[in-house]
């Protein structure tokens, strides 16, 4: 393939990994991890066959009103920024990644095709539901490649803040999954698809790896989404 794809909010690239894997050439934008501001942002157009990323949820997730209940700051909705930057590209295709709550991306001539996918469809342990719109300028339709069976093993979101959601309601919704501690990132990196030592020898604080897998799509769910656009702009299945 010689599809060059440009990502938005990479975080620490996990989505970008399963496009890679599948063979697009991905160029990482700025992101406030690494120093940049996506604000001061502007692509050249027409150079991008694709755009892809996931901009911050916290103002639609389902767990808002626990956050604020608890004092931790609330990012920005900077899905305009994501509309705007795609808007200025005009690639032929993009992907939007989010919450459930989140709304539909906005932008001049594409169609957007709006599906859900959830981590255990695909045969994975952690229960991740996710929301992307894939963007044309047709009707071209995403079609996933779901497991026969669901995992035996189940378990609920990993959150940013080191815990994952155990289902119940209330400011007591949340369990710690060692927050501070290496044996609980190791524990979220195995529920996101990832090495469990991946930070073992990484100059990020426990803290801020939490943040960064908690905040970033799995990597199961990240390879079969590039599996699915790959297929639906090429018309090869894969």
């Amino acid at each position: 393939m010689n599809e060059l794809v440009l990502s938005l909010f990479p975080g620490i690239g996990i989505l970008d990994t399963g496009f890679e894997e599948h063979g697009f050439c991905v160029v990482r934008g700025p992101d406030l991890l690494w120093g940049g501001d996506v604000k001061n942002f502007h692509p050249p157009s027409g150079v991008f066959d694709g755009v892809i990323g996931g901009p911050p949820c916290q103002m639609f997730s389902s767990l808002t009103h626990i956050l604020r209940h608890r004092g931790y700051p609330i990012q920005e909705n900077l899905i305009p920024e994501f509309e705007r930057i795609v808007n200025e590209a005009r690639p032929r295709w993009f992907v939007m990644e989010n919450v459930i709550g989140a709304p539909i991306p906005q932008t001049q001539g594409y169609m957007v095709d709006d599906t859900l996918l959830n981590n255990r469809w695909l045969g994975e342990e952690q229960n991740r539901l996710h929301r992307f719109s894939f963007g044309t300028l047709g009707e071209t339709k995403l079609k996933y490649r779901i497991a026969l069976f669901e995992n035996m093993r189940k378990s609920a979101r990993v959150l940013a803040r080191g815990s994952i959601a155990i289902g119940t309601s209330g400011p007591n919704r949340l369990r710690k999954l060692g927050h501070r501690n290496r044996a609980g990132l190791r524990e979220a990196c195995r529920l996101q698809g990832l090495p469990e030592e991946m930070f073992d020898h990484s100059p990020f604080t426990v803290e801020a790896a939490h943040k960064a897998i908690g905040n970033a799509v799995a990597l199961p769910m990240a390879r079969e989404l590039a599996r699915a656009v790959r297929e639906a702009i090429t018309n090869d299945t894969i």
